[in-house]
């Protein structure tokens, strides 16, 4: 039996919040969907939008004979309900906590860093908080992508929620690309393996 994959991008739904450092993971979800080719849409019965696919040494939504079910999802839900979402789609699909990849902003993280990494606990996310609060466990896998900490004496929960300033965009935008990279490569090429290559 093959295995599932689920990755959730964490953001806020909606267009006031595209764009936002919260939504980093969100992106992520959004170019794996581009890359393989798929619409990310609403699923009936969950509080999610999802798209499915299938992942192999060859690549994302690649045919192989060897390859294991990849679910994408971007939760409906805000920033502090995520757990709500993550734990319906896995339960569906009967996805275990070690198959689950959550993509999410961090703070502790300079602009052009990135991490991944299992397990931790939730460091003041609201998403992660809400994630391992609903699965009982915080096994789960990460990609962490650094926003930087905020100016001065700035809320970090105001500044997550601020877009990026133009002359980060660019950096944004290649950053995104290294998280889907390393998304696709965690997933078939194992932790240690993704950590070596990508943890900055």
């Amino acid at each position: 039996m093959t295995r599932t994959w689920l990755v959730a991008g964490l953001g806020n739904p909606g267009p006031t919040y595209a764009g936002t450092r919260h939504n980093v993971g969100a992106m992520v979800v959004e170019e794996l969907c581009r890359r393989a080719g798929l619409s990310l849409s609403s699923a009936r019965g969950q509080r999610a939008e999802l798209a499915r696919t299938r992942i192999s040494a060859a690549g994302l939504a690649v045919p192989a004979a060897q390859s294991e079910a990849v679910i994408l999802m971007r939760s409906r839900t805000y920033m502090n309900e995520s757990g709500i979402a993550v734990r319906k789609v896995a339960d569906f699909a009967r996805v275990p906590v070690e198959q689950i990849i959550v993509v999410h902003d961090e703070i502790d993280l300079d602009l052009g860093q990135l991490r991944v990494k299992a397990g931790g606990g939730d460091n003041g996310h609201n998403g992660l908080r809400s994630i391992r609060a609903h699965l009982h466990s915080g096994d789960f896998l990460r990609v962490r992508i650094g926003v930087g900490r905020p100016p001065g004496h700035q809320d970090p929960a105001d500044y997550v929620l601020k877009g990026f300033a133009s002359r980060e965009k660019a950096e944004v935008g290649g950053q995104v690309r290294l998280a889907a990279d390393a998304v696709e490569y965690l997933m078939t090429e194992g932790l240690a393996a993704a950590q070596n290559r990508f943890n900055s």
